[in-house]
């Protein structure tokens, strides 16, 4: 059966897609065949998919058994506005089988399929769905991504909650950039001082899909 993994963040503009490349690359250096699709896309002018080409580019030089695929494979619903799905759509009722079709039919080439979200968990899609409930929808483990800047305690800690009462399987990773030298001084003491494991996602990602893929 085809591993299914959700790649979420929390917030906007966290790192999911530079994520979501790492896990591909990772899982295809173990011989796995990899696939993705980002359900929904917001933000799309003139029909160009900026993470949707991206993902694209990458799978396709990973995958062979993909080389047919167009970005509609990977994006099935986009939105021009750059708000959130419920908001750029004029709250169009989502189309969940649209995309599940796409996730089956990238499956047939697939050993693992990451599924990248759109910003945080709850991003309103539509009156019935907020972003979290796709990964339960989509029967996914989770990965939810984290900053590294003043703010991620309180960011990570609510998102892993929500997780949490939802009872979705999930690990989280910090996504630290170059502008973050001070996350070793000023929050990673509390996540150490408490027991929480700091993965890093450019530094600790064969760890990450060890644990992801268990």
């Amino acid at each position: 059966m085809t591993k299914r993994i959700f790649v979420t963040a929390t917030n906007t503009n966290i790192g999911k897609t530079y994520t979501t490349k790492l896990l591909l690359k990772e899982f295809a250096s173990r011989g796995f065949s990899v696939g993705v699709i980002k359900p929904i896309e917001t933000g799309v002018l003139d029909g160009y998919a900026t993470d949707g080409e991206e993902l694209l580019e990458c799978v396709k030089e990973l995958n062979p058994k993909l080389w047919h695929l167009e970005v509609e494979d990977i994006v099935p619903i986009t939105y021009e506005a750059a708000a959130a799905p419920f908001v750029a759509s004029n709250n169009t009722p989502l189309d969940i089988k649209k995309i599940k079709n796409k996730i089956e039919e990238m499956e047939a080439s697939c050993d693992i399929v990451i599924i990248e979200g759109a910003g945080g968990l709850y991003v309103p899609i539509d009156d019935n769905t907020m972003m979290i409930d796709l990964i339960r929808k989509f029967d996914a483990v989770a990965l939810l991504v984290t900053h590294c800047s003043l703010g991620c305690i309180n960011d990570t800690l609510l998102s892993k909650k929500a997780l949490e009462d939802k009872n979705i399987s999930h690990i989280v990773a910090f996504n630290c950039r170059d502008s973050d030298e001070s996350f070793s001084q000023i929050s990673e003491p509390y996540f150490l001082k408490t027991g929480f494991e700091v993965l890093k996602v450019g530094r600790d990602i064969e760890k990450i899909c060890d644990v992801l893929y268990n």
